[in-house]
């Protein structure tokens, strides 16, 4: 894998089903893979209570404030409920690989 780099920003953690879960915060760093696909996995930042309502679920999509779509998936134990981080494997509307900052 090659590391493409980082994108930073914020937008809305919301599911398929229309629930809203709140504001968030995202550094998510991009790696290009054998197979020349951009894949991603980074830190989701938000309220806690907010954050523990949506941990968990499969079909969390991140609407970023810059105009994507990206589909989140929590990728560890919520080992504190009182935290505003968590990791996540990101996809979807990802920027190419010539996109990412370094």
């Amino acid at each position: 894998m090659q590391y493409l780099g980082v994108i930073r920003g914020a937008g809305i953690l919301g599911a398929d089903d229309g629930n809203i879960f709140g504001r968030a915060e995202y550094d998510i760093d991009g790696f290009l893979t054998q197979t020349r696909e951009v894949a991603a996995s980074g830190e989701l930042r938000m309220a806690a209570q907010d954050l523990n309502n949506a941990f968990g679920r499969n079909d969390l999509r991140l609407k970023t404030d810059d105009g994507r779509t990206l589909h989140v998936r929590f990728s560890g134990k919520r080992l504190n409920a009182a935290s505003n981080a968590a990791h996540a494997d990101v996809s979807g509307d990802l920027p190419t690989a010539k996109q990412w900052r370094r």
